[in-house]
């Protein structure tokens, strides 16, 4: 089975879009199911990609290029699995933001396409993102989790501020997650300010989602 995602898996690599969806036009010709081109050799793919980069064998580049096919890659499959009505790729819907204050966005963006190309349907708010404005999105889309990320000290308790919004929203409360991370954030820190979880890369964010939402990963 390795086989048959190798050339695709290559491509996502190597950063070819036309070449990726010329071999997923290939598996489809082949019968094999989209979905399982996203199980199977896609989210595979672009983990290993974050493995590596979180170890500093491949670079932000690197990651920039395989999302970018990956991106064309859900343009194209994901309307061929509304049409043929194969589910399996909504794992929830979160929100992002890096909050008030503070203008950093590498890692969050990273955590955003992880989490993207890994089936959740992320709303990414950008940066410097005040509380309240992060609560009134996560009614509007009924959001399971939110990202929150802080790259300065003063942040902090903007971060601890939505967090309590969130917590004690009668919309919110029973079922939005909070994930946090960033420089200055602990799992401790994460753990007595009333967070569900703590991660301090996007692979760990990934995990974390899966494991507070209860999907197998």
């Amino acid at each position: 089975m390795e086989d048959l995602y190798l050339p695709l898996k290559e491509a996502i690599i190597d950063g070819e879009v036309d070449d990726a969806l010329n071999e997923s036009q290939g598996l489809l010709d082949q019968g094999v199911n989209p979905l399982n081109i996203f199980t199977d050799c896609v989210e595979p793919t672009i983990n290993e990609l974050g493995e590596q980069f979180s170890r500093l064998e491949v670079f932000l580049p690197d990651l920039i290029i395989a999302g970018d096919v990956v991106t064309a890659l859900q343009e194209k499959l994901l309307p061929i699995m509304k049409e043929l009505n194969i589910s399996g790729r909504e794992k929830g819907k979160g929100i992002i933001a890096t909050v008030f204050g503070d203008l950093h966005d590498i890692g969050k963006n990273m955590v955003s396409l992880m989490l993207d190309i890994n089936g959740f349907q992320m709303s990414d708010l950008g940066v410097d993102v005040a509380p309240m404005a992060i609560v009134k999105k996560a009614e509007e889309i009924n959001a399971d989790f939110v990202c929150l990320s802080a790259l300065m000290l003063p942040s902090l308790p903007y971060m601890k501020e939505t967090i309590d919004l969130i917590k004690n929203n009668a919309k919110l409360k029973d079922h939005t997650l909070i994930m946090v991370g960033g420089g200055p954030v602990t799992e401790t820190w994460a753990k007595s300010h009333g967070a569900d979880g703590y991660a301090d890369d996007a692979i760990g964010a990934v995990r974390l989602a899966h494991e507070l939402l209860g999907i197998s990963n």
